[in-house]
C-alpha cells in the first residue's frame, strides 16, 4: 500500500475516534461476595471481569484503576418490587461514598439491579452450563454485574 493511503486512513481514523478511550465498570455488591464487569475501551460491550471478595473490593479497584482508564462505576441499585431500596442499600451508600473520595474524577452512576441474578442463572441455563457451574455465586455475581452492565448501556443511548 502507498504512504498517501495509509496517511488517509490513519487521519480518518483519528478523526472518528475519541480522544480519550475509557471503560465503565459495573459492581453487583454483595455482602460476601462482588461481581465485576467492564467494557470495552469504546464503552460499546459489557463482558464479565472478576468476582472479588468484597473485603478486598477496594484494593482491587485501587490496582484495576491504577492499570486502566475508567470513567465511569456502575453501581447495581437493590430495589424492592415497590421501588423502596432494599436492606442491602444501607451497605452500598458507604462504598458509593468511599469510592467518591478514593477516586473523584471518576463518575458513580447507579443502576437498578431488581432480578440480575434470577436472569444471570436463566443466561446460563440458556447457554447450556451444567448445574454444577451454576451453583457458583461468584459466576452467577460476574454475569450479574454484566447484566447491571449492559442495563445501563442500554439506558446511555
Amino acid at each position: 500500500m502507498n504512504s498517501a493511503f495509509n496517511f488517509t486512513v490513519i487521519t480518518i481514523y483519528k478523526l472518528f475516534l475519541p480522544k480519550k478511550v475509557s471503560r465503565v465498570l459495573a459492581l453487583d455488591f454483595g455482602k460476601k461476595r462482588t461481581g465485576i464487569a467492564v467494557t470495552d475501551e469504546l464503552q460499546l460491550i459489557a463482558s464479565g471481569l472478576t468476582t472479588v471478595e468484597t473485603q478486598k473490593l477496594i484494593d482491587f479497584l485501587t490496582d484495576y484503576m491504577e492499570r486502566e482508564l475508567v470513567s465511569c462505576i456502575v453501581v447495581g441499585e437493590p430495589k424492592q418490587m415497590n421501588n423502596m431500596p432494599s436492606e442491602s442499600e444501607a451497605m452500598i451508600k458507604p462504598l458509593i461514598n468511599r469510592l467518591h473520595k478514593l477516586f473523584p474524577d471518576t463518575r458513580i452512576e447507579r443502576q437498578d439491579e431488581r432480578f440480575t441474578s434470577k436472569m444471570a442463572v436463566q443466561t446460563m441455563i440458556a447457554g447450556g452450563v451444567k448445574k454444577s457451574k451454576r451453583q457458583n455465586k461468584a459466576l452467577v455475581d460476574e454475569i450479574s454485574a454484566t447484566l447491571i452492565l449492559q442495563a445501563y448501556l442500554n439506558r446511555m443511548q
